[in-house]
């Protein structure tokens, strides 16, 4: 791992391996096994740079949104939703947030210059169409696109009007183990990457923190509303893989989707998988509905990168084979070394990224052609899928 020795000496060595990595009798001498912390990272204070509002909070994925425009130097100025229970909860967290009387009092205000939303997500795309033509750029939650006939319409107006519509991609963008291995995979620490093995189990009944959901709307159930379980949960792993691989063309080789345990609720699906080829590499993903409830986190999400040099494996949010707490756990092994880090500590540059984007137009935080390319590849996944029909 190409680690200066001035570096090494700023990770925190843990008193015991962790189990499994251990050194093998016949390795070289050369070779290590370490557990190393992720030094803290001191905290960078943005002054207010740009003014933001919300409009929409059906999801509490937007805390989570808002929070990354914060921590980039945005003023959260101004709030608009239908749901009187909503906006008083959203409030007591941002009371520095006006309430609008109408989404149009937000987007008549020049003075804003970002909107961030979280509705219902067949009402995302359409809102921000209307945030671009009024000369606004836009944060979407995911999936932050369900048709492709949405995709068109949105590419269209983006082209015309030259703002940014950005999907919160948060399984990257707000994950600090998959951050780390962003930087490693940057660094070429396991060489060029082959493949990507996307696992993203969600839970149901979460009522886990601000983005938890203990009891869904009916929104949920609907695949028209919703998108499906591909076109939902699945933009992740689709904006994964591009990252990861570096693909700037890709096609989808096989997907399919059911609802293979949940009868009574007929337009929901519960399970997805897809395989995939690009130009930068193959990928592999699997979504579903299916965490049980003795799990201590909403989904045992994975991420396994392979290289020409070595792998990388992300567990985002536990790890159930060493018994270490909480996520972030990112495991390396390449020709010199293998080793756990704790990322807990990694700062989270999107934030940052999308407000520095918004004032230079630019397109550090995510590239637009890689937005647009995610969301596709999903859409279309979800479209072609083959029904999983188990018969048991």
């Amino acid at each position: 791992m190409s680690i200066s020795k001035s570096d090494r000496r700023k990770f925190l060595k843990s008193t015991s391996a962790l189990s499994g990595m251990f050194l093998l009798s016949g390795f070289s001498n050369e070779l290590k096994s370490s557990t190393w912390s992720q030094p803290e990272a001191p905290t960078k204070v943005y002054p207010n740079r740009i003014k933001f509002a919300v409009i929409n909070i059906n999801h509490p994925h937007i805390y989570g949104m808002t929070d990354a425009i914060k921590r980039g130097g945005g003023e959260l100025v101004a709030l608009y939703a239908k749901e009187p229970d909503l906006v008083a909860t959203f409030l007591k967290t941002y009371p520095e947030a006006k309430l609008a009387k109408d989404e149009r009092e937000i987007l008549e205000d020049n003075s804003i210059q970002l909107v961030l939303s979280s509705g219902i997500p067949d009402e995302r795309a359409p809102l921000g169409i209307r945030v671009m033509q009024h000369g606004k750029d836009y944060l979407s939650d995911k999936p932050g696109i369900i048709t492709l006939e949405q995709l068109a319409a949105v590419k269209k107006v983006q082209k015309e009007t030259k703002r940014i519509y950005s999907i919160m991609f948060s399984e990257r963008f707000e994950n600090k183990g998959t951050e780390k291995a962003s930087q490693m995979v940057k660094a070429g620490v396991i060489g060029n990457v082959i493949q990507t093995v996307n696992l993203a189990p969600h839970r149901i009944a979460n009522g886990i923190g601000k983005t938890g959901l203990a009891v869904r709307p009916d929104w949920f159930w609907d695949k028209k509303r919703y998108g499906g379980i591909l076109t939902d949960i699945g933009s992740h792993q689709f904006d994964q893989y591009l990252h990861f691989t570096g693909s700037t063309e890709a096609e989808v080789m096989m997907s399919q989707v059911g609802n293979v345990h949940h009868p009574e609720t007929p337009l929901f699906e519960d399970f997805g998988d897809v395989m995939l080829r690009g130009n930068g590499g193959a990928g592999y993903i699997r979504v579903d509905w299916f965490t049980p409830d003795g799990l201590d986190t909403w989904g045992d999400g994975r991420l396994t990168i392979l290289g020409t040099e070595g792998f990388i494996e992300v567990r985002k949010n536990t790890n159930i084979a060493s018994g270490l707490k909480g996520g972030n756990h990112l495991y390396m092994s390449n020709k010199k070394e293998m080793v756990h880090i704790d990322c807990n500590n990694i700062e989270l540059p999107f934030g940052p990224l999308l407000v520095d984007d918004i004032i230079n137009r630019t397109e550090t935080a995510m590239p637009q052609a890689h937005c647009f390319l995610a969301t596709e590849l999903a859409l279309k996944a979800q479209k072609n899928a083959k029904p999983l029909i188990l018969k048991k």
